[in-house]
């Protein structure tokens, strides 16, 4: 990435343009207007990675990554307490729907298109084994103890947790997901440093002015709200195209965690060409950590201080294809080095995931 000493004139006019349509969505134009819609949310997708590159450039790793990990989540975050407010009980999985698809996502989608195209373009590549050990563990805790136990635990009968028992969850996915930060940002920060290579433009390029920095946190902020705000104004579209070719309603959080991760991803598989693997893990492994360490905490207030009962535990079948993504991933990370092989089976596992949920 080539930085100027100036924002190029497409990067403050595209948050505009995406902010303008969302406007006119108020206005109910019609169905042909999602194609407008549909252009303004991969226009703010694309620009919101780029002001991200700016600011990660400025501020250094890891700081850059988490930077856009805890932007995004921040956002979705907020979008689910606002639809959970707005829809009272019968939002009750919302949250474990969103975390569940995000994970999926992340370590099958995103890990296995890194992979894939990292190998097919460098071989073999190379990261730091202690970070990816250390957010895999903690991301392994989070999943299992947030997603999987509420269905095994006798004081409630599951999929839910007892009003103690979500409390103590919050609590402890709070403790797991600051100590991670802590860890990867002040107590092991060169843990999750990715090697430098003298060949590599991209790093040793100057860095942006502050002016620069700070207006690209400002835009990068502007195009993640728009983004998710277009993907939520999609959505009944996106419904009534998966219910006119039959297939079940839980394909629609599917695409639109897709959608919102889409800044994340983008930028985890450019670092993964670029030969700079490690900050693609940091990037996705992060983003996975935080949907769950600030999506349960936020949504277990909500729901002691409503006394709406929480679902938390994901069905059997989801239970096994976490467990599946959880041990795959951490066997491919297990090495420190990957190729295509493993790209590929992560890419499998979430066709895999794709096709159960749309023929159940």
């Amino acid at each position: 990435m080539i930085i100027k000493p100036v924002l190029p004139r497409w990067s403050i006019f595209i948050p505009v343009f995406a902010w303008i349509s969302l406007g006119g969505a108020l206005l109910h134009l019609g169905s042909l207007y999602a194609i407008v819609l549909t252009v303004a949310l991969f226009g703010g997708v694309l620009t919101a990675v780029y002001h991200a590159e700016v600011v990660a450039h400025k501020i250094g790793e890891p700081f850059g990554t988490l930077l856009l990990a805890l932007a995004v989540t921040l956002i979705e975050v907020a979008l689910i307490v606002s639809l959970m407010l707005s829809g009272g009980e019968t939002t009750a999985g919302l949250a474990r729907d969103t975390v569940f698809a995000a994970i999926m996502v992340i370590l099958t989608g995103i890990i296995g298109l890194c992979l894939l195209f990292g190998g097919i373009r460098h071989g073999e590549q190379s990261f730091g084994l202690q970070g990816a050990s250390t957010s895999l563990a903690t991301l392994a805790a989070l999943a299992v103890l947030t997603l999987v136990l509420p269905n095994f635990t006798d004081t409630v009968i599951g999929p839910y947790y007892s009003a103690s028992q979500l409390a103590f969850i919050a609590v402890v996915s709070l403790v797991l997901y600051g100590t991670f930060v802590l860890v990867q940002t002040v107590r092991h920060r060169d843990y999750f440093l990715p090697e430098v290579a003298a060949s590599d433009e991209e790093v040793h390029a100057p860095k942006p002015s502050n002016k620069v920095a700070w207006s690209s946190a400002g835009l990068l902020i502007v195009c993640l709200v728009a983004v998710v705000l277009l993907a939520k104004a999609l959505a009944p579209n996106l419904e009534f195209a998966v219910a006119a070719v039959g297939a079940p309603k839980a394909l629609v959080g599917i695409i639109i965690a897709m959608i919102v991760l889409l800044p994340e991803g983008i930028a985890a598989v450019s670092a993964a060409r670029a030969n700079r693997l490690q900050t693609s893990i940091n990037l996705a492994l992060g983003s996975a950590l935080a949907s769950i360490g600030l999506t349960i905490p936020a949504v277990a207030v909500i729901s002691l201080v409503t006394g709406w009962q929480l679902s938390l535990g994901i069905d059997a079948k989801s239970t096994v294809l976490l467990l599946l993504s959880l041990m795959i991933t951490t066997i491919s990370l297990g090495t420190g080095r990957t190729t295509i092989m493993q790209g590929t089976i992560h890419l499998v596992i979430f066709a895999v995931y794709l096709f159960t949920t749309i023929i159940p």
